[in-house]
């Protein structure tokens, strides 16, 4: 499946007007896709890196993507401000291994909920994001999750993205369109 192909598959939805949802049925069992939202080492593979989430505790997460890509990609011009940013995060909820909660951008950007859900040996993560207060942040965070969801599709299907950026770029257009935005 191309990157293309997967970003139509599995589109970003609008729950609340201030909150999107987007799933990925994943080819790893529960305890290696919580491993990989937990894991500062497994996350920064697909995500951000920083520092293991645990329960009742904090966490932190940097900004770093230059490991998303498979080829050597220079961060966009637009992004490049971002790479080293780090953030505190709080754990809200810690439900090994189907749900955990936490803070988003040190808890200025609302609040990411991951629920796991065992289907055979695969895993169905359905990830919540609420608390977006900015009027474009469902496209740019839905934008931005359809991305990295798909590295970590990618990753445990034991494949990779060649250009994290163009991928990224291509899921802004998927998300405008799956939330019904004007170009």
């Amino acid at each position: 499946m191309t990157e293309a192909q997967i970003q139509i598959a599995a589109p970003v939805r609008r729950v609340a007007d201030d909150a999107i949802r987007l799933e990925r049925l994943l080819e790893a069992p529960v305890e290696t896709v919580w491993r990989y939202l937990t894991e500062a080492e497994l996350r920064r593979q697909w995500f951000m890196g920083g520092t293991d989430a645990r329960a009742d505790g904090e966490f932190e997460l940097i900004v770093d993507h230059d490991n998303l890509s498979e080829d050597e990609v220079p961060y966009p011009e637009s992004y490049a401000a971002s790479k080293g940013v780090r953030f505190s995060e709080k754990v809200l909820r810690f439900e090994p291994p189907r749900l955990l909660e936490t803070t988003f951008a040190g808890g200025k950007n609302g609040i990411v909920t991951y629920e796991l859900h065992p289907e055979g040996d695969r895993t169905r993560l359905v990830l919540t994001h609420s608390g977006i207060v900015s009027p474009v942040g469902a496209q740019d965070f839905g934008s931005g999750w359809t991305s990295h969801l798909t590295v970590l599709q990618e990753r445990l299907a034991g494949r990779g993205v060649k250009d994290f950026w163009a991928l990224h770029a291509q899921s802004r257009e998927a998300v405008r369109k799956a939330l019904g935005l004007d170009a």
